[in-house]
């Protein structure tokens, strides 16, 4: 991996001031990448409290210093088959905007890819796909030679769930 990166070091920017700095990572193979400046922090994956009556994606809650945040399993929220998590499963915990407040979230991911800077011009729109596919978490794509990488709005991730990760301390009761 770290020699195809490398060999696309062409279609990287300068740094950050010419467009976006983004997080890489894996699901089932595929590369996704979010907005570094939304990443919190990453660590390794440890259990959650289950919560009850929450959709499948939602692994549960963890505490991060005295935080209760909310852990989705993207495989899970994408449709992908589960998998068994492995030493490079990782939670992504990144900043999402809610319909009434800013909140914290991890994503669950098969592992970390990449850090870099793009030029804005070489992300493209997301595909129209029609009225029944929901892509609100998709907010461009980046295709270089041989790579094809999503990028999500995290804020699109929550979905119907918004609700409920914007009030994690009603779930802990």
């Amino acid at each position: 991996m770290q020699e195809q990166t490398a060999q696309n070091r062409d279609d990287v920017a300068a740094g950050p001031a010419s467009g976006s700095q983004l997080l890489t990572f894996l699901l089932a193979g595929e590369e996704y990448g979010v907005d570094i400046l939304r990443v919190q922090e990453i660590r390794g994956w440890d259990s959650a409290t289950l919560v009850p009556n929450t959709p499948p994606y939602i692994k549960g809650i963890i505490n991060i210093r005295g935080s209760i945040v909310p852990v989705l399993d993207l495989r899970l929220r994408f449709g992908l088959p589960a998998v068994e998590y492995g030493p490079t499963t990782v939670v992504i915990v990144v900043k999402v905007e809610g319909a009434t407040r800013a909140m914290t979230v991890g994503l669950v991911v098969d592992a970390v890819s990449d850090v870099f800077s793009l030029a804005t011009a070489k992300i493209q729109p997301p595909p129209e796909f029609g009225g029944d596919i929901d892509i609100n978490f998709i907010s461009g794509l980046i295709t270089s030679e041989e790579r094809l990488i999503v990028v999500l709005a995290v804020d699109g991730l929550l979905g119907k769930t918004a609700a409920v990760a914007e009030a994690p301390h009603a779930l802990v009761a």
